[in-house]
């Protein structure tokens, strides 16, 4: 396993023998269909201003928007304001001061993105992400506590949330589709504390067409995660490679059964 911290002894984990996939071909006509009736948001586009990208990679030639809002004139802060969903929520005499994207009390909207992306360059990783299950903070993806589908997923995805429901889990606090468009790479980078102990989720992948990737730092190379259905430490580095088509995954954060746990770590 090299540098990687890895699951149960293994860089990651297939899911396929353990799940009952027979409604995935299904689902991923439903999600192909659905993407076409919903407005959707970017996300990624600042992990090397967030501190979670190895050392190998922090060169690497993409446009971050911390490191863009960190060096605009008053003008552009000023612009960078109108542009919220709700402008008076930001203080324009402290715009230095506050945190936004990602992690923040403030994320971006979605025409502040654009701007970004127009304006400065800044590359958005995934440019289509929607919220099933919404969740706001990292630290609070499987806490299911006030969450519920979304009424747009229930009304777009049923044979969706149908398999979602039927995956192993005692209960359910994220899940999202993050796609990414022809020819664009997600940027490596790690999730979460590097020392602790690998997060519960399982991804879907229905096309297997998704080129995700662990990077060992230490030993400088690859290692691939395959398949329709599988389960990796994000907090070891990960990333995927550009492709000539758009690639999409389905993400579902929660706890497992303790019965799932145990066949796994056989």
């Amino acid at each position: 396993m090299g540098g990687l911290r890895g699951i149960f002894g293994r860089p990651w984990l297939d899911l396929e023998p353990h799940l009952d996939l027979r409604a995935l071909a299904d689902v991923h006509d439903e999600i192909c269909l659905g993407l076409t009736r919903v407005p959707v948001d970017y996300t990624g586009g600042s992990h090397r201003s967030m501190g979670i990208v190895p050392p190998s990679h922090r060169d690497a030639v993409f446009v971050d928007y911390g490191e863009v809002i960190a060096a605009m004139s008053d003008a552009e802060l000023s612009t960078l304001r109108s542009l919220a969903d709700d402008p008076s929520s930001l203080d324009p005499a402290r715009m230095r001061q506050l945190t936004l994207g990602e992690e923040s009390e403030h994320p971006l909207s979605r025409r502040q993105m654009l701007w970004l992306k127009y304006r400065f360059g800044v590359y958005f990783p995934w440019k289509v992400y929607l919220e099933l299950m919404p969740n706001r903070y990292w630290d609070e993806k499987t806490n299911p506590a006030g969450k519920d589908f979304t009424r747009t997923a229930r009304a777009l995805f049923p044979k969706t949330l149908e398999l979602v429901r039927s995956l192993p889990f005692v209960s359910i606090g994220r899940c999202l589709v993050m796609g990414l468009e022809a020819n664009d790479h997600g940027t490596v980078h790690c999730d979460g504390d590097l020392d602790a102990p690998p997060d519960p989720f399982i991804t879907l992948c229905p096309a297997a067409n998704k080129r995700l990737f662990l990077w060992d730092e230490a030993a400088q190379e690859k290692t691939y995660v395959r398949g329709r259905a599988y389960w990796f430490n994000d907090h070891d580095h990960h990333g995927v490679d550009a492709d000539p088509f758009f690639r999409y995954s389905l993400r579902i954060d929660g706890v497992f059964r303790p019965d799932f746990l145990e066949r796994l770590r056989s």
